[in-house]
């Protein structure tokens, strides 16, 4: 089929990685984070309970992935194009998402690499996640279709957070970023432990899409190519000191969730090629994310850190990136979020553009429309809400429960940490709906005891997007 012969896996070969999702969930950029999709049909896989799968980091980290060393990870992982750097850096890597992952570096602490973040800037290396372009007269209706997003509204060179969503019931497949890069013309950024069961997906709705009639739709995966996120306070000077044209290419005038191709100047005195760089992040900072071709990811990223000098920039892994997310309100897939899960659930109400709400036409559309409105205004509503919470005493990690005053069971914990910027105990989860409310008090069974907790409003911390000069 036309459509999917463009597709490039390995060597231009339909072929699926049967092991690039099952090491571990993912962390990310998104989002996302997920389970392994069945490859008999378009249902929805039955998600497994994560913490049955994988090992926690012992310590303060709340990451779910396994502990190890570089010299134990699983010989059938792959690499990013960074891995060498990572280990010359002091990276101590782990299996995450398929990949060999640096958790932190020999430099700095998880929780300093956070405060780091927070105070000056950090680099991450996101190339795990899975890069697409989607491109063809069909994309435009292809999307829409998957997605409930507004993607006949979404102007050239501009990004929004999505869901790849399960027809009928509306569970969302993999939470991710799409971006218009021109009138038929799309970059799309998925979760590494969702690629089998996202690359299956996409498989079997683009060949039922052009059986239904529907126009040309040419898929590729960007395979090897780099991708790195540059969060903080100093993204902006230290991306703009290194750019080829920097007065043609006015970072100030970039703003969130933006996009446009840029050249970097490299260490050895030339030019990169053009690099997409978005305005956006998992942190809640103000940061880019910078898509880079295989051959010129380490001398990009080298660019940027050696430009910037450790002083203002630093290396920075899974483990600073998860509690920065937490704090953030950021959902990670196979926990916030799930294939039974919708996004009026998860509150995630705001990716469904205002008019799907009316035209829909998009999976699950019957079900999600119906949950936008309650039960008392003749909708269906929701039965669960994601909330936030504070708690006190020992922090809740994912798996708890969350009782009410009673000590009944009324929802359960999906992520969890001590906040390093609030010193306080953080958590997110879902909770049976009418208790969702901020200020409301309940408690979280931790460790067999019962430990009081606030449903607070998310983020934790407040996001320093940057969207432009406040008026004066």
């Amino acid at each position: 089929m036309k459509c999917l012969r463009a597709v490039s896996y390995v060597n231009g070969a339909l072929t699926v990685n049967r092991t690039a999702g099952r090491a571990s969930r993912q962390l990310s950029t998104a989002l996302p984070r997920g389970t392994i999709a069945s490859s008999s049909s378009l249902s929805p896989p039955r998600t497994q309970n994560p913490t049955q799968q994988l090992h926690r980091l012992p310590s303060k980290l709340c990451i779910p992935i396994r502990h190890a060393s570089s010299t134990s990870c699983p010989s059938d992982l792959q690499k990013t194009p960074l891995y060498d750097l990572h280990l010359a850096h002091g990276g101590k890597m782990v299996p995450f998402g398929g990949f060999h992952m640096p958790v932190q570096y020999s430099s700095l602490s998880v929780s300093a690499s956070h405060h780091f973040t927070r105070s000056h800037a950090s680099l991450f290396d996101v190339s795990h996640m899975v890069q697409h372009r989607f491109s063809g007269p069909g994309s435009n209706a292809f999307l829409e279709r998957i997605t409930p997003a507004s993607i006949a509204g979404l102007e050239t060179h501009r990004s929004g957070l999505s869901t790849l969503l399960w027809p009928v019931t509306g569970g969302i497949v993999d939470d991710t970023i799409i971006t218009r890069l021109g009138l038929e013309s799309f970059y799309v950024v998925t979760n590494a432990a969702c690629r089998e069961k996202d690359l299956k997906y996409f498989e079997e709705q683009l060949a039922e899409f052009k059986n239904g009639g529907g126009e040309k739709v040419e898929w590729k995966i960007l395979e090897g190519w780099g991708l790195v996120a540059l969060q903080g306070p100093l993204s902006e000077d230290i991306l703009s000191s290194v750019l080829v044209e920097p007065k043609e290419t006015e970072l100030r005038e970039l703003y969130f969730g933006q996009s446009k191709f840029i050249k970097v100047k490299l260490l050895s005195g030339e030019a990169s090629s053009p690099l997409l760089v978005s305005r956006g992040g998992y942190t809640g900072e103000d940061g880019f994310e910078i898509s880079i071709p295989p051959t010129e990811a380490v001398a990009v990223t080298e660019a940027l850190l050696q430009s910037a000098t450790k002083e203002r920039l630093q290396l920075a892994g899974l483990g600073a990136r998860d509690s920065l997310r937490l704090e953030a309100g950021m959902c990670l897939y196979g926990h916030d979020l799930d294939d039974t899960t919708t996004p009026v659930e998860s509150a995630l109400s705001w990716v469904i553009g205002k008019d799907r709400r009316t035209s829909g036409g998009f999976h699950g559309s019957e079900v999600i429309l119906r949950q936008l409105t309650s039960k008392s205004k003749g909708g269906s509503g929701v039965e669960r809400r994601r909330i936030g919470l504070i708690v006190e005493g020992a922090p809740a990690r994912e798996g708890a429960d969350i009782v009410d005053e009673k000590g009944e069971k009324i929802g359960s914990i999906t992520s969890g940490c001590p906040s390093p910027t609030l010193g306080k105990n953080i958590a997110m989860g879902y909770i049976k709906d009418g208790f969702h409310k901020a200020g409301t008090n309940l408690h979280v069974v931790v460790r067999g005891k019962k430990r009081k907790a606030q449903v607070t409003k998310m983020p934790f911390v407040p996001s320093k997007y940057w969207k432009g000069a406040a008026p004066a």
